[in-house]
């Protein structure tokens, strides 16, 4: 029996690098650092301040974890998918830290209360 000859290797795709820029008035760094956290194993983001614009430099992965590389118009979609979705994160939390507050402290006054009774 002849050994199997090695499998032909697919040359690796080349990167691809996509730059997506934001006015730092009206969008926070904090929803573009956790947009970018979730870009992780699909793509590299450096986000750098150019006067008053927050300047996001996508890369793609060469190698990425889930599915085939990105296009370049796929990527910014899905950045600024990412991005909105940790904007609207932001605003719920915000409207509901008042209730969430609220719930916390009757939850760990009942719990408090019952440590005391059992004491």
């Amino acid at each position: 029996m002849r050994p199997m000859p090695p499998a032909a290797k697919l040359p690796a795709a080349s990167p691809v690098e996509v730059t997506v820029d934001f006015d730092s008035s009206i969008q926070s760094l904090s929803a573009l650092d956790a947009a970018a956290y979730r870009l992780i194993g699909t793509a590299t983001c450096q986000v750098d301040r150019a006067g008053d614009r927050y300047v996001c430099r996508l890369v793609s992965s060469t190698n990425p974890q889930k599915g085939a590389v990105l296009s370049s118009n796929e990527l910014k979609e899905r950045f600024l998918n990412l991005v909105a979705d940790e904007n609207l994160r932001a605003r719920v939390a915000e409207k509901t830290e008042g209730v969430r507050n609220v719930i916390l402290a009757l939850a760990f006054g009942a719990l408090a209360a019952n440590q005391n009774d059992a004491g």
